[in-house]
């Protein structure tokens, strides 16, 4: 396969390739086992968490082993952000600075069948050539056929058509991949999570980044804290979003550059 290489041997040349031809990248042995069990530890009472809040603001039906925003500030998601997983492709797909957008997970279990599941692309507006966005899906479980390996239909970032799902299902390629891998794709791409018809879960974390004007799903920086953003090294400033702020009122819009909320080199 041209788009399936192995993290520590893959070149920016073949992640250029791929992203274009396919819209879509797998690159295995990227995490290690102590990684992958920080991150599937840490899901289980996040997803208690956020199912409560779901089921109590009644938005509970289709929402299925999936929970969002899962960056906090004691668990596994700003140490897998330091790690700067493919952080040289995404630049040269953004071309330059990105940001977070969003971090979530999916439990992806027996008999669910959450929204992911419908075919859909994870931009509303298609940009052609204007790369605003990709998607990275990280595997805390191998992806096979019958638990549900993501369905990607290769080349569909090129057009802002999107297919019926007959034609979907009979084109697109799955995923098939090891827990440890990560999938990156243009988020033009149409793609759905499969089916699980097995009785173990099949999980990942799932994240979205962009140009740093573009707005998060989560004001990441102001959830975490502001005084906490001066405790991140400055790769995490950047990603998380504390160097592409909004400034709230005159005292923080008038400021020397270094101290402005809105930094420069965010394009």
């Amino acid at each position: 396969m041209k788009n399936k290489f192995n993290y520590a041997d893959a070149t920016i040349s073949d992640f250029e390739y791929a992203i274009s031809q396919f819209g879509w990248v797998i690159y295995e042995n990227a995490l290690t086992e102590e990684l992958i069990n920080e991150i599937t530890g840490d899901l289980k009472d996040a997803y208690h968490i956020r199912r409560q809040i779901q089921i109590e603001n009644g938005i509970d039906t289709n929402m299925e082993g999936t929970l969002h925003h899962v960056l906090e500030r004691d668990n596994f998601g700003l140490r897998f952000l330091e790690q700067m997983f493919c952080d040289q492709e995404m630049r040269v797909f953004l071309g330059g600075n990105y940001i977070l957008n969003g971090m979530s997970g999916v439990i992806n279990m027996k008999n669910d069948r959450p929204y992911v599941q419908n075919v859909h692309r994870d931009l509303r507006s298609f940009t052609g050539n204007l790369k605003l966005m990709i998607q990275m899906i990280v595997l805390l479980d191998d992806f096979k056929v019958d638990n549900g390996a993501t369905y990607l239909l290769s080349g569909s970032h090129k057009e802002d058509v999107k297919p019926d799902d007959a034609y979907f299902y009979k084109h697109a390629d799955r995923a098939i991949a090891k827990k440890g891998s990560i999938i990156l794709f243009d988020s033009n791409l149409w793609h759905a999570a499969g089916k699980n018809y097995t009785e173990d879960p099949r999980r990942v974390i799932t994240l979205s980044f962009t140009k740093p004007f573009f707005k998060p799903q989560l004001d990441f920086p102001r959830f975490l804290g502001y005084e906490f953003g001066e405790s991140l090294n400055d790769h995490l400033r950047q990603v998380v979003g504390y160097k592409s702020r909004v400034p709230a009122n005159l005292q923080e819009f008038y400021q020397p550059v270094h101290l402005r909320m809105y930094q420069p080199g965010q394009g």
